[in-house]
């Protein structure tokens, strides 16, 4: 079984929750225009000053979406 990498870009403030939506935006299109699998794109509010965006990738692809994008941090994914 092959593992899944969660991703994660950390915004705060009070513009976050919008910031993350619109990386989330960017994430996409890099995965489209360098013809990369990924598994989704989403968004997590943690609180009103606090939002994550992340992508999950195979475990594989994890090192090319890394050095492109600079991820704050990532996770094996559920």
């Amino acid at each position: 079984m092959e593992r899944k990498i969660k991703l994660i870009w950390d915004f705060r403030g009070p513009e976050a929750l919008e910031i993350a939506k619109h990386h989330v935006i960017h994430l996409e299109e890099f995965a489209v225009k360098d013809k990369l699998f990924f598994f989704e794109t989403d968004i997590e509010p943690v609180n009103e000053l606090y939002c994550i965006a992340y992508i999950t990738v195979k475990e594989e692809d994890m090192i090319k979406y890394r050095d492109a994008l600079m991820p704050h941090r990532g996770e094996v994914a559920k």
